[in-house]
């Protein structure tokens, strides 16, 4: 870490415990209570509305780089005990990396690499376009208005997936309907349990009938590594369950960056005028928007540390904010404004060290089809009601607007 974590001769009291309660938030207002916890320390504790006890909370970018990178602060520990955290059902299963600590973390992920390289993103462009084109010919079909969030936004991250995935089109309107129960906020908890174990039992299915295929697709990879004996077969399940529903988060962010598009005039011109700068402006617009509530996945303090004259004791649960270190003033000045012309943008927006995101390439490359087809095929592309009657998601961990109604 940095000379903060030798040893001091004196300890710093701990900082009272702050409860942090499950708020929806609307619009792309930043987080109230995390912005207390920032103003109040690098280091903080933390007690989240479910789970047991209080945990640390890091804020600051270089402390957020340093924990991330540090395997001295274990995910495989959270597995074992009831930490306090903010999602109200806690069940992770063998082989999801989330949960993994070096060396099984890149055993794991190195079985399924192949399908999220650069590489494998660019080959993979051309059809996403043509994904992509179909969902917007029937918008302007049909005409406006359209809630491009039901007509575009989640549909298309969604098939997207089920390419990289490797689901077959006969199977895709099933494993479609699970992934939207698993994420539903509306069904409750027995209806995500009836769609994880559909989901879950297709996923072993599929993976045992791909064991001697040779395709690049994710199953077709998993079936392979598990004949290889270099997975077993409920970790390659446990593996492919969250990439299979991973197409939710594209869908949010990219819902976020385009209310942003269509509230800030500015940031509209610039995206239309200047396509060759879409990429830095995108980047920076990810490096902004709250693409989450609260904070995701605790680690564990494997031994004593020593952090800005606090002592993090072992078996600590530890939190770090990536939307905290993405808003940090030491590393992005004025970060409380979307500056088009930032020049150095090196955000956590996708996380950092070794459960860095593993779709990292492939979201970036679904948002930047996503706005700049909608920029191009709709003209004057604008919000059909106010921006206060844009509904956003409620009950969630992962934030963004639930519909997105348009006219152009």
């Amino acid at each position: 870490m940095t000379e903060e974590t030798t040893t001091l001769a004196a300890q710093a009291p701990p900082p009272p415990v702050r409860d942090w309660p499950a708020v929806d938030l609307e619009g792309t207002g930043f987080d109230p209570v995390l912005a207390d916890l920032m103003r109040e320390g690098p280091l903080t504790r933390i007690r989240l509305p479910y789970g047991e006890g209080w945990a640390w909370l890091a804020t600051r970018y270089e402390d957020v780089r340093a924990i991330t990178n540090d395997p001295r602060f274990s995910r495989a520990e959270v597995t074992k005990r009831q930490v306090t955290r903010m999602a109200p059902h806690f069940a992770p299963r063998p082989g999801s990396l989330a949960f993994a600590d070096q060396p099984d973390h890149q055993r794991l992920r190195r079985a399924v690499a192949g399908a999220f390289t650069v590489a494998a993103v660019r080959r993979l462009r051309p059809r996403a376009q043509e994904l992509l084109d179909a969902l917007v010919d029937g918008v302007v079909r049909d005409g406006p208005p359209a809630d491009l969030m039901e007509r575009v936004l989640e549909p298309f991250p969604l098939a997207v997936v089920s390419e990289v995935m490797g689901v077959p089109a006969a199977d895709r309107e099933r494993v479609h309907s699970w992934t939207r129960e698993i994420i539903s906020t509306s069904g409750g908890a027995e209806a995500a349990d009836r769609a994880k174990r559909g989901l879950y039992a297709w996923i072993a299915r599929t993976i045992r009938a791909r064991a001697g295929g040779a395709g690049e697709d994710v199953y077709t990879l998993l079936g392979a590594a598990v004949a290889r004996g270099e997975v077993a077969e409920e970790e390659a399940v446990g593996l492919a369950g969250p990439l299979q529903i991973g197409g939710e988060a594209v869908t949010h962010n990219c819902g976020q960056i385009l209310y942003l598009l269509l509230t800030r005039p500015e940031l509209m011109a610039r995206m239309r005028e200047r396509p060759e700068a879409r990429g830095p402006l995108l980047e920076e617009l990810l490096r902004y928007v709250p693409h989450r509530s609260s904070v995701g996945i605790a680690r564990i303090a494997l031994e004593d540390v020593e952090l800005h004259g606090l002592r993090i004791r072992a078996g600590d649960p530890v939190y770090v904010s990536y939307l905290a270190s993405n808003r940090d003033p030491e590393v992005f000045p004025d970060p409380d404004f979307p500056d088009p012309d930032r020049v150095s943008n090196p955000h956590l927006a996708f996380g950092n060290g070794p459960h860095y995101c593993t779709g990292a390439a492939l979201a970036r490359m679904q948002t930047e089809l996503l706005v700049a087809t909608l920029l191009e095929r709709l003209p004057a592309l604008r919000l059909a009601v106010p921006p206060a009657e844009v509904t956003w998601r409620r009950g969630t961990m992962i934030r963004g607007p639930l519909t997105l109604p348009c006219d152009w």
